[in-house]
């Protein structure tokens, strides 16, 4: 039926063709600050790269692969057509392209390249904004080479195949292929996140090879098409060690046949619909250990680190994109004659969402610029800031999403606007690498345990003293707090949230632009704020605030 009733208008443009990286002025600040005494030659570089990427991830073309990826979730095939057990998972061709791109740009390449925590980083912000289901397996891989270092052969082995720019999809020996992905199986039913609860077996095959023969199951195995797996196992307890081991479990053996390695099923989960999540059973499996026997947390403590900073990543991506979106719906569509970026209460709405945005971003860089630091007080840092901002941006995510699908009105509900695959994932960064409680209890161990961290973190807020009198006397307050252990497990949260706060705070008060700051100070610390979004002291210059969040270019 021609359609002649009536003309559409009043309808934001595809948000196409533009650069995700370069159009973004708070991502490109930070960049260059941590990059500020680089070599001129260094800073053109991660510049071209960036926004290669950026440029790529703004395209109409990786949006519709984004869209093919999430409408075509992955299939699991457990048998060949002859009846043999294959335990395969399908993906669409889509998702093969993100992951290739991602591969490609150097997104699990943080080792070998001056800066390259930073860049990947970067990066990672960017293309996550593209698709974050196909993120899993990149971040994971980046995340496996601090454990793997616990064991020199192995490392030596297997990194120069994790940190290579090439991507080979199939199931072949890793050996045999210019580049490989490595997952994590921790989990299984009836431990959850407390591993000690873990009954995975491994008993050694002797002859002093570090190989061992794994039988159990996982609960959730996150991109099982990867080449190799990280998992923690029990072998024999003994001098006073309760056995949990980390293992490097190969999904095919060098001499070209499949591990004993089979997919259950594939989980049925809320969003992350283009990556596959799997319940496997390992069968006696070959392994090879990794780091010392009965000491598994130990050796995969760096690897969890980094996979959290990742989930920090993440969320800050997934909440730019919803901004990014809401605002240029704002600045197309008009109501009452004036567009609704102009409506005052609108503006007030975006303007907290930016500083939301903005604040996450700029932690998130923060910690990986640590990580490219790599000195005793940096790494004290890491230890306490990395739970602390875990927990906190990507608990801030999901109602930031949600308010940012709001301003779009019943579009946002719409899957062609984008923002529910946005608010499906969400949520999944505060649960991957240990939920919201988890994260803060392990805030608490540090401060018992590490002073050092603590140390560190006073260091890093401190370069912010005297500089705004909110943010003054909420580290008063954060003080206070610390020095009363009354009922400290059940404050958990509360004293997570407040170090995350003060840190945001201090960070946007050294590097942003005052309005940015005295924005952030007034309704994250001054207490003159809402519930919700959009509750800003008028006074405020709301304005700036959603100029800044604006893509530009």
């Amino acid at each position: 039926m021609a359609a002649t009733t009536h003309t559409v208008t009043n309808q934001a443009p595809p948000l196409v063709g533009h650069d995700v990286y370069a159009g973004d002025r708070v991502l490109t600040e930070n960049v260059e600050r941590h990059l500020g005494d680089a070599p001129p030659g260094l800073l053109a570089g991660v510049r071209g790269e960036l926004s290669e990427l950026g440029r790529a991830a703004g395209s109409a073309e990786v949006q519709e692969w984004a869209r093919q990826a999430d409408e075509h979730p992955p299939r699991l095939r457990t048998h060949d057509r002859d009846g043999n057990r294959i335990d395969e998972v399908e993906f669409h061709p889509a998702w093969h392209r993100l992951l290739g791109h991602a591969v490609g740009a150097g997104l699990t390449d943080a080792r070998t390249r001056p800066a390259g925590h930073l860049r990947r980083a970067a990066g990672f912000f960017v293309w996550t904004q593209a698709e974050a289901g196909h993120g899993c397996p990149v971040s994971m891989t980046h995340a496996a080479v601090p454990a793997l270092r616990a064991e020199p052969e192995l490392a030596a082995e297997w990194e120069p195949r994790l940190t290579s720019h090439v991507y080979e999809e199939g199931l072949r020996p890793a050996g045999r292929k210019a580049g490989a992905l490595l997952g994590l199986a921790m989990t299984e039913q009836q431990a959850g996140s407390d591993v000690r609860a873990i009954t995975t077996a491994a008993r050694p095959l002797g002859g002093g090879s570090g190989a061992y023969e794994l039988t159990g199951h996982k609960w959730f195995c996150s991109a099982p098409m990867s080449d190799g797996f990280l998992v923690l196992a029990r072998a024999a307890a003994g001098a006073g060690r309760d056995g949990l081991t980390c293992f490097l479990v190969p999904r095919v053996l060098p001499d070209g046949t499949r591990n004993a390695f089979g997919v259950q099923r594939l989980e049925h989960k809320l969003g992350n619909r283009s990556n596959a999540s799997a319940e496997v059973e390992f069968a006696g499996a070959w392994a090879r250990r990794v780091g010392e026997e009965g000491r598994g947390v130990r050796t995969v403590m760096g690897t969890v680190a980094a996979a959290r900073l990742d989930c920090v990543l993440g969320s800050a991506a997934l909440m730019r994109q919803a901004l990014t979106r809401a605002v240029h719906h704002a600045e197309h569509r008009s109501v009452l004659g004036a567009p609704l970026v102009e409506q005052p209460l609108m503006r007030n709405v975006l303007a907290d969402l930016a500083l939301e945005s903005e604040a996450a971003t700029t932690l998130a860089l923060r910690l990986a610029a640590a990580c490219d630091a790599d000195t005793d007080r940096e790494r004290a840092f890491l230890r306490i800031a990395v739970p602390v901002a875990k927990y906190w941006v990507t608990k801030r995510c999901t109602p930031m999403v949600a308010e940012a699908l709001e301003c779009l009105g019943g579009s946002g509900y719409l899957e062609g606007s984008g923002l529910p695959r946005l608010l499906r994932e969400s949520p999944l960064n505060s649960l991957w690498a240990g939920s919201g409680n988890v994260q803060a209890l392990d805030v608490l161990r540090v401060l018992r345990r590490e002073p050092q961290a603590l140390d560190a973190f006073l260091r890093e807020i401190g370069q912010a003293s005297g500089a705004d009198h909110r943010l003054d006397a909420a580290v008063r307050g954060l003080l206070t707090e610390l020095a009363d252990l009354t009922g400290i497990e059940a404050r958990a949260r509360r004293v997570s949230e407040r170090m995350a706060l003060v840190l945001q705070a201090s960070l946007l008060v050294r590097w942003a632009p005052p309005e940015v700051a005295d924005a952030f100070c007034a309704g994250r610390l001054g207490g003159d704020r809402g519930g919700a979004f959009g509750t800003l002291p008028h006074t405020l210059d709301l304005g700036a605030l959603v100029e800044r969040a604006r893509i530009t270019g």
